[in-house]
C-alpha cells in the first residue's frame, strides 16, 4: 500500500484530485491511501507516509516542507501546475509511484 497526502491551504482545494487519484488506483488494482490535509498540519499528516504533495498555491511551504519531509525521509514535490489545473490524478499518481520507488506495487 501507498500512503500519499496532498497539502493545500486549507486541505480542501484538492479533495478533486484526490478523488481522481484514488480512482486511477483503483482502475490499477493498487491499494492507496490518499488524502488531502491543511499545510499548518504537515507535520502529523506526515507521519507514516510515502510522498507528500503540496498544491501550487502552498508552493512557497517547499523548504518548510523539505526539512519535515526530509527528516522523515519522505520524498516531497509541488504537484504540477498543468496536471494541478486539469485535476489529471493519474498524473500524480503516476508521479508518486515514481517518487516512492512503486511503493504501491508491492
Amino acid at each position: 500500500m501507498i500512503k500519499i497526502r496532498l497539502f493545500c491551504a486549507a486541505g480542501m482545494s484538492t479533495g478533486i484530485l484526490v478523488e481522481r487519484m484514488i480512482k486511477s488506483a483503483r482502475e490499477r488494482g493498487l491499494e492507496a491511501d490518499i488524502a488531502a490535509a491543511p499545510a499548518a498540519a504537515m507535520e502529523e499528516e506526515t507521519q507514516g507516509i510515502d510522498v507528500a504533495f503540496l498544491g501550487p498555491q502552498v508552493r512557497y511551504k517547499l523548504d518548510e516542507a523539505k526539512k519535515i519531509c526530509g527528516e522523515k525521509k519522505i520524498p516531497v514535490e509541488v504537484i504540477p501546475m498543468a496536471d494541478y489545473g486539469t485535476m489529471n490524478g493519474k498524473n500524480v499518481l503516476d508521479l508518486a509511484m515514481r517518487l516512492s520507488g512503486d511503493k504501491g506495487q508491492q
